[in-house]
């Protein structure tokens, strides 16, 4: 398999964290959706990363679908409950996580747009989303060790994506001092070896 990724999305990190968590080998291609001479749009419709290129050479593209098979395909350490509310309360973690991230990108997008065309109003309103979302996260998980459960999920890996991709592109709203379990339990995931080593970078 072939992972078509760059080192800055967020959505990226978190299939390579499965990947990690899952001892699951795959190549790495780095590809940017912005570069004029880019093979992304021939293997995703949608023009964006990541992409999973199977060995049959058909593609797998969102990271939610790209997770999921994964954790499907190697049934060792499970990240997605099989069934259940248990897996519904793993995939609610990843859809607050994967909006935050959302808002967070459409926001720094517009902040690059020229003098002029840029919206202060459509930059507010995403981080107002931001906000809620962080606010959310902080309320659900409380003083609990995990997102979900006793151990490391896919909730855990998408919090932490998502909380680590704030640091890197909008350090300004400083999440972790208001809200310091968020902080503790990124510091906790940045210990293990699959966060450390795909913090993103330009």
């Amino acid at each position: 398999m072939k992972l078509i990724a760059t080192y800055t999305s967020p959505y990226v990190r978190k299939v390579r964290i499965v990947l990690a968590e899952k001892k699951i080998d795959c190549d790495l291609a780095i590809d940017s959706p912005w570069e004029k001479d880019t093979r992304i749009p021939t293997l995703n419709p949608l023009g964006k990363v990541p992409v999973l290129v199977l060995d049959d050479d058909s593609t797998l593209f969102d990271s939610r679908v790209i997770a999921e098979y994964l954790d499907m395909m190697a049934p060792n350490n499970r990240l997605i409950p099989a069934a259940g509310r248990e897996r519904i309360s793993v995939k609610r973690w990843e859809a607050l996580a994967d909006g935050l991230l959302d808002a967070a990108v459409a926001a720094l997008l517009e902040s690059r747009r020229p003098d002029g065309e840029r919206s202060q109003g459509a930059m507010d309103r995403q981080f107002g989303k931001i906000d809620a979302a962080l606010q959310a996260m902080a309320d659900e998980l409380g003083d609990q060790a995990w997102c979900h459960g006793t151990g490391l999920s896919l909730a855990d890996i998408a919090v932490g994506c998502a909380l680590g991709y704030l640091l890197f592109r909008h350090p300004a709203i400083a999440w972790g001092q208001r809200h310091p379990n968020l902080q503790a339990h990124y510091d906790k995931l940045m210990q293990r070896p699959a966060f450390a080593e795909t913090v993103p970078h330009d």
